[in-house]
Formats: C-alpha cells, sequence, structure tokens
C-alpha cells in the first residue's frame, strides 16, 4: 500500500541581490554569471513529502555493544533488548591440583544508555539451547530468536549506573561451573569446537515487568571461573575468562530489539514497502533505531525552480526539521546528529548521503533558542537536490533519517513535519540571470 504524499502550496519570495548572499555560498560563478544582471529567489516553503517507513530487519550482530533493558514509551511500546552470544574460553588448561570456586559473568558498561536510569533493572542469564547459527548463514538480525533455558543461571537487581566504571558481577549457578570445571581439568573440552558443541552460550535478556532504561555494555564483558590451589601456607585463586566470540563468521552474537504495542501510526507499518504519509499522522513523523523505524523524504516538485523566468543555479538548500513539543525529555534524549541514508523505491538501503566536501551528510541539532521551544535539526541539501535537478528524469530515491549506529542504540524522535511551523522548513537559495532568455 502507497498512502498519499503532503503537498504543500509553491511560496516564492524574492529578494534584492547582494554580495553577502552570493559569497556565502559554495558556488563558482563563470563569465557568463558574472557578467548578467543578477537576481537572487529564495523559496521558503518549498514542497517536502515526509513519511514513515519501517525496515523489516535490522543487522544487529554487526553491533559496537550488547544491548540490556526494557523500557514503555508512550509512542514506541513497549522496548525491550536482549543480548544473545557465544563465549570461548581464554585457556583450555586447569591444573589438576585445583579446587573450583564459582562462577560469575562480568558485565562492563560502555556509557551507552537510554531513558530512565533511576528506575530498578534486573538482568536475567540464561543458557542457549541451540546454536548460533543465523538462519540465513550470514547475519543475525533485531529479529532473530534462539531457544534458551527457562531457569536462570544468574540474575541481578541493580540500579544502573551507566556512565561508571565498575563491573556488575553476576553470580552464576554452582551446577554450571563445577560442570565447567570438571570438563576442562579432566581434558574432556580441549578445542573451540568441543567447546561450542558443548555450551552453546548465553543470553543477558532484562525483567519481564521492568520500565526502567536500556543499557549498553562492553563487548569485553565474560564469563569467569574461579578455582585456587593449595600452597605452602594458603590457597591461591586463579581464573579462566571465557570471551566473547567476535571474531567468528557469521558472528555468533546478536541484539534482540523489539518494541510491542506501539501508537496506532506505526502499528500499520507491517511491511518494509509501506510509506505512512505525515498527512495521516498529524503532521508527524519518527524515527527509532534498532527497530528500524525512519522518517523518509521526498521532494517531488523542486523541478519548479526551472519555472521561474531566466537561467539559473541552486546557490544552497537548506532542510530544518523541528522535533515535536513535548516529545523529548532528559530520558528521551535528542541526539546531537541523525544520519542521512539514501534509499531505493523499495525502500532497501543503498547508501549513506555523501555532502560536497565528501563527508557523511548529518542533520544538527540546534539549541540555540531552547528557552522559546526553537529547537530543530538542520541538514544541508545543496548537494542532494542539485543531482534532482541535473537529472531528465525523476528520480526514484529518497532520504532516510536515521542515527548513523542504528543498529547499536534504541533512541527514538518524533518531528513535526508541518511546513508551517516555526523550526520546520526547506529553504533554497536560487540565482537567476540572463533573465530575458
Amino acid at each position: 500500500m502507497k498512502n498519499a504524499l503532503v503537498i504543500f502550496t509553491c511560496l516564492l519570495i524574492l529578494i534584492s541581490c547582494s554580495t553577502d548572499a552570493i559569497n556565502s555560498s559554495d558556488f563558482e560563478a563563470g563569465d557568463t554569471f558574472t557578467d548578467s544582471d543578477i537576481r537572487v529567489v529564495q523559496l521558503d516553503t518549498m514542497t517536502v513529502d515526509f513519511s514513515t517507513m519501517k525496515f523489516d530487519s535490522i543487522d544487529t550482530s554487526q553491533s559496537a555493544r550488547m544491548l540490556v533493558g526494557k523500557y514503555r514509551d508512550p509512542v514506541f511500546g513497549a522496548v525491550k533488548t536482549a543480548s544473545y552470544m557465544e563465549l570461548i574460553p581464554s585457556s583450555y588448561y586447569i591444573d589438576a591440583d585445583a579446587e573450583y570456586d564459582s562462577i560469575t559473568f562480568l558485565l562492563r558498561p560502555d556509557n551507552y544508555y537510554y531513558n530512565d536510569t533511576l528506575q530498578l533493572n534486573t538482568i536475567h542469564i540464561k543458557q542457549l539451547t541451540e546454536s548460533l547459527k543465523p538462519a540465513d548463514g550470514i547475519n543475525f538480525y533485531n529479529t532473530s530468536t534462539i531457544g534458551f533455558e527457562n531457569e536462570d543461571l544468574g540474575t541481578l537487581a541493580y540500579y544502573p549506573r551507566p556512565l561508571a566504571t565498575d563491573s556488575l558481577e553476576i553470580k552464576l549457578t554452582d551446577t554450571l561451573g563445577q560442570e565447567l570445571f570438571e570438563d576442562l581439568q579432566q581434558k574432556k573440552i580441549t578445542t573451540y569446537d568441543e567447546f561450542k558443541n558443548y555450551f552453546y552460550g548465553i543470553s543477558v535478556q532484562s525483567g519481564e515487568d521492568d520500565n526502567g532504561s536500556v543499557i549498553g555494555f562492553s563487548l569485553t564483558s565474560n564469563m569467569r571461573l574461579y578455582y585456587s590451589i593449595a600452597g605452602e601456607n594458603e590457597h591461591v585463586q586463579y581464573s579462566t575468562d571465557f570471551t566473547i566470540n567476535t571474531s567468528s563468521s557469521p558472528l555468533p552474537f546478536f541484539n534482540q530489539i523489539s518494541a510491542d504495542e506501539p501508537n496506532e501510526y506505526l502499528k500499520t507499518l507491517t511491511d518494509q514497502e509501506i510509506n505512512l504519509s505525515s498527512s495521516e499522522t498529524d503532521n508527524l513523523s519518527f524515527i527509532q533505531s534498532g527497530i528500524g523505524i525512519a522518517t523518509r523524504l521526498e521532494f517531488p516538485n523542486i523541478k519548479t525552480v526551472f519555472d521561474i523566468q531566466g537561467q539559473g543555479t541552486l546557490l544552497d538548500a537548506s532542510l530544518k526539521i523541528a522535533p515535536a513539543i513535548s516529545s523529548y525529555n532528559d530520558a528521551l534524549a535528542l541526539r546531537d546528529t541523525l544520519s542521512v541514508f539514501i534509499v531505493d523505491q523499495n525502500n532497501e538501503l543503498t547508501s549513506q548521503l555523501i555532502s560536497t566536501d565528501g563527508s557523511a551528510a548529518q542533520a544538527i541539532l540546534n539549541r540555540d533558542n531552547q528557552e522559546f521551544n526553537d529547537v530543530y535539526y538542520e541538514l544541508p541539501l545543496s548537494g542532494y537536490l542539485e543531482g534532482l535537478l541535473s537529472v531528465d528524469q525523476e528520480s526514484s530515491d529518497a532520504l532516510i533519517l536515521l542515527p548513523s549506529n542504528y543498529n547499536s542504540t534504541v533512541d527514538r524522535f518524533v518531528l513535526n513535519t508541518d511546513i508551517n511551523i516555526q523550526g520546520t522548513t526547506l529553504e533554497l537559495t536560487y540565482a537567476i540571470y540572463d533573465e530575458d532568455e
């Protein structure tokens, strides 16, 4: 199903030409241009079609972190994350005289968090019941599933301190620890293949009733088996670490990310090719990383600039998009940047948008007048729109906005797409010369 896209009336405001206006752009004028009478046309209500789309799945096996937690969002629903991972022993040797002590899992925060860290979070560590082999043989996705035991290996209730450097140490069941200890000590397990066939891995999950935050943990987190050997005067403690496997191909690691019972608008995004027009969502558009919800941008009437008499060139273009008032706060925070990607007519991601200076294009958050609710993202678009103007046929591609680390976060945004509202506007600066031609 394809929804109708918003069409706004195009209003042209003519202003007098000035040296400052021309010199402030990256445009390099040729002789024809400089020898002509010039005027500058500013278009500040050019048509932009905003819509929301949702990827069928996001590759989270390439995530930079573990994501663990759950919270309830008034717009996006119950957001829940869990990590699945294969572990590798750092050593397959334990001294014959050693005695088993304990086994724990060490979770190391990596400074990422989202939502309310003042609420109690719980962690449940489960043992997997099947090996981490992706269904397509290539990658795991946010929608992937792997079986696990119902009974916990270990659990912990805690108040997150994500900016702290201390690890969370979760005691695991001695049944697991004793078995691993004996199999390594008795040389029943001596290779990677033997270990992964015996112990598939673990899942780190939140509590079903949690309503707190999603916390990022480093992939240097590990399981640790403690044992001791009797010395002359006392027992000396040793340990063997089981690290997250981040080197095999395909990677036996992924974050499972879901958002249940979102608002009625988002429930309609059941297929990747659906574009939910902002005309059907009260002039709102949505973004949620991890889940793969993105704001889609099209510029169907950009070539109406050619209706202006005379030859001309695009000097500058900037899109400003305001977050919806009351859609964000200290817990549901705005990020400083949004990345820009190109998708085809089927909403397949093809590439990241590149700016005219060769860097990755970004929408930058402007908070200069935040006390007056004048907050907006600003995205330079001169290079992209010049490309649309330079081809004869209409482009079937579109732009989408997502955080750059969309497979490693759960950041969310609600944007006000009403181009008549302060903060949301497309501004074009177009220079005209040889107007009589």
